[in-house]
């Protein structure tokens, strides 16, 4: 299968035709000015794996992604460092922006619907640290030690994969909880402003829970499986 994206285009064409790939390049510390290079040319001057971004960047943009050993072209320690990142501007940066965006947004309303969405927005929030400090903590130590040649006792990814449920179905509501019963008013500017910003992030948590389950998860049982062996 010819993928959509090689080697040999231009990165500042990539993300002509994909700007929603500009927090690929954040979450592999890529920054812009890269002027006329290539991906290759791009990836080498960044210490970046090529093989792991062009394969995440092609199943993002590819809605017929072939998904059979595209893990193997991936190299571990860039993606456990790519979905760290992803974590890191998720809970230090997306939704802290998206929260006080939220606050200017509705605080000419009455101030218990105010509280109401504030704090379902809040035990978001929480589900969503809960949900990668598992991961941060648990799941990525459990790889490194697997990738120092251990085969750590009484967990493996079957564990992670069995729990590893969508963290975006309460964003679903608090979106439909705005969108149907909040009346804006003045604010309607800023409230659309908000809502985009809760759209768009709710499908980057969702891409970034199908980088874990489809190219994280199958990489790291292929490994056991070796181990095993």
């Amino acid at each position: 299968m010819i993928h959509k994206y090689k080697a040999t285009d231009k990165m500042g064409d990539l993300i002509e035709e994909e700007y929603s790939l500009l927090t690929v390049l954040s979450r592999f510390n890529i920054s812009l000015g890269f002027g006329d290079k290539n991906v290759a040319e791009v990836c080498r001057q960044n210490q970046v794996d090529t093989n792991t971004f062009l394969t995440i960047v092609n199943f993002l943009s590819e809605d017929d992604y072939s998904l059979e050993h595209s893990y193997e072209k991936i190299d571990l320690p860039s993606l456990i460092s790519y979905l760290k990142n992803a974590h890191k501007y998720f809970l230090e940066f997306k939704l802290p922006l998206i929260r006080e965006k939220l606050i200017l947004a509705i605080k000419s309303s009455k101030e218990d619907v105010s509280f109401l969405i504030m704090r379902f927005f809040d035990d978001y929030v929480n589900e969503v640290k809960k949900h990668m400090d598992y991961e941060d903590n648990t799941v990525f130590t459990y790889v490194e030690e697997l990738l120092s040649e251990n085969m750590p006792s009484g967990y493996n990814i079957g564990v992670f994969r069995k729990r590893h449920s969508p963290i975006g179905l309460k964003l679903l509501e608090l979106k439909n909880i705005i969108i149907k019963y909040y009346p804006a008013g003045e604010s309607s500017n800023l409230l659309n402003e908000v809502l985009f910003d809760i759209f768009s992030c709710e499908k980057d948590l969702e891409d970034h829970c199908r980088v874990e389950d489809y190219l994280f998860v199958p990489l790291i049982a292929k490994i056991e499986k070796e181990r095993i062996l």
